[in-house]
């Protein structure tokens, strides 16, 4: 018999029950087995051929630079969309809470559903959803900002099918260095979308006078990238890659994915710094253009935005600013994780927390200096964007080598609800909220409009520090949390029924 065929999830087939001292099939983390796989075999095959499946990854990396273009293009133009609707400063931090919270509250399910189901099948969907209402969005007049928060929103959900299965998939079709670097390939993509968000928003609003032309753009290329992922994206079988394309399976209840994860100290703790730094992000991708453009308006270097179209050379800068910054990050964070990880387990960890700590005092220059020298706040907004990207692949190659395939979609849903609910869904807004409570103790002027701002930004280095912490918590476990998710994978031991996480046998000789 042939094996099966690369395209086919577990799921999508059935699955021999075999008796293991129980009538009840296969336990979780059992491999999935096939008729040929009772006789012998002389070559082993992969489950996706190479170049398919780099031809995945391109496409998936593709889509993911979709998708954080249109999350900042709005960032991009900001200013004018407070002048065209009239609103403040904590109600334009709105727009990005709604679709912050719609993502996150959605992601659980999209996560339960990847791992069970066809993940093509659910990330058409869902991209389907976000073309329509993010062109749906560039239709909204001055009188409706409700509409324009609402399909937000409904943005937020398209994303949420995506950006939880996407890393799972390209975690089915590599191994080692090769996942990570595709992981690396996939995250590079947040840095240079955003700031290609950035730098479209603000260029075709200055080339056609009009906001709304700017969030048609992601839409029309959404629907290219739709068409790549219905015909040259596969479902490859969950663990594909750790078990020459035999793919494992599992009998758990959702409650007993979430006590696995819970159990699982580096998970916990990654995701906490994970939080932290989606915190520090939101509000930096939002408000940074703002801040600065708000910065020379108080020295006299530019006008007052009084009408339509206003100055987005700031847009235009950051975004740039932040493609390099994402570029360099990502390729050096990998390099370095390359160079340690043979000598430091705990390498990936490490870096993290030195991206997070080392942004702060960055972050502090940035604050201060921006009422004196634009050019170097520019300098330390790119040491601190630099420094933060650093993390960006190897936050995502942590969780996929300490949790267990069938379950990574999950954890992947997990991770993205409490970074999104505790991090850049409330930061935004929370900054805005600070930046107005400020300015209204004072009657209202150019530099103090400057300074409230400034002042919010204060909570953001600290943030960091807690980051770096959580980070530093992480290396204290994952290397026996890698080591317990690799066991479960070949099945040397028999996994917990009952959701904890596996734990290898202690060593006397470490006790304490």
């Amino acid at each position: 018999m042939e094996p099966n065929e690369a395209g086919t999830s577990p799921q999508d087939r059935p699955i021999p029950r075999l008796s293991l001292g129980s009538s009840s099939g296969l336990h979780y983390g059992s491999f999935v087995n096939s008729l040929s796989s009772l006789t012998p075999k002389s070559v082993e095959k992969p489950a996706i051929s190479p170049p398919r499946a780099y031809i995945a990854v391109a496409v998936l990396c593709y889509i993911n630079l979709l998708n954080y273009m249109e999350r900042y293009t709005i960032a991009g133009v900001l200013p004018i969309i407070q002048k065209y609707f009239d609103i403040s400063d904590s109600t334009a931090g709105l727009l990005q809470t709604v679709f912050i919270c719609s993502f996150l509250l959605f992601a659980p399910l999209f996560g339960y559903l990847g791992d069970r189901y066809n993940r093509i099948y659910i990330m058409t969907g869902g991209l389907s959803v976000w073309i329509v209402t993010a062109a749906g969005s560039s239709f909204v007049t001055d009188s409706y900002f409700w509409l324009l928060a609402l399909l937000r929103a409904l943005v937020g959900i398209g994303e949420a099918s995506y950006s939880t299965i996407a890393p799972t998939i390209i975690g089915d079709l590599f191994t080692g260095s090769k996942r990570l670097f595709a992981i690396s390939a996939f995250y590079l993509c947040i840095p240079v979308g955003s700031g290609l968000g950035y730098i479209v928003g603000s260029s075709v609003t200055s080339l056609t006078g009009d906001w709304h032309w700017a969030l048609r753009i992601t839409p029309i290329l959404g629907l290219v990238g739709l068409i790549l992922l219905v015909f040259l994206c596969p479902n490859p079988p969950r663990g594909a890659a750790e078990t020459q394309g035999e793919g494992i399976t599992a009998n758990s209840s959702y409650l007993d994915d979430v006590k696995y994860l819970l159990k699982n100290k580096s998970y916990v703790w990654s995701s906490m710094g994970v939080t932290a730094m989606a915190f520090l992000t939101g509000a930096l991708a939002f408000w940074v253009p703002t801040f600065l453009s708000r910065a020379q308006v108080s020295q006299g270097i530019l006008p007052p935005c009084t009408k339509e179209p206003c100055n987005n050379s700031d847009s235009l800068i950051f975004g740039g600013v932040t493609v390099a910054s994402g570029i360099l990050g990502v390729f050096l964070g990998t390099g370095l994780s390359r160079l340690l990880k043979d000598k430091l387990s705990y390498a990936d960890p490490l870096i993290c927390a030195v991206g997070m700590i080392g942004s702060t005092p960055c972050l502090f220059v940035v604050i201060f200096v921006a009422s004196s020298s634009i050019p170097v706040t520019y300098l330390f907004v790119f040491l601190a964007e630099l420094l933060l990207s650093l993390n960006w692949s190897l936050l995502a190659d942590i969780l996929l080598y300490v949790v267990v395939p069938t379950r990574r979609a999950t954890a992947e849903a997990l991770q993205i609800t409490v970074c999104h609910l505790l991090g850049d869904a409330g930061s935004p807004y929370l900054i805005g909220a600070i930046s107005d409570a400020i300015r209204d103790t004072k009657p209202p002027t150019v530099a103090w409009s400057f300074r409230s701002l400034k002042y919010s930004f204060l909570v953001c280095p600290f943030v960091g520090v807690l980051g770096g912490v959580f980070f530093l918590m992480t290396a204290l476990y994952i290397t026996e949390d890698k080591k317990a998710a690799e066991r479960l994978i070949e099945a040397e031991e028999p996994p917990p029924q009952d959701g904890t996480a596996f734990e290898p046998p202690a060593d006397p000789s470490k006790a304490t």
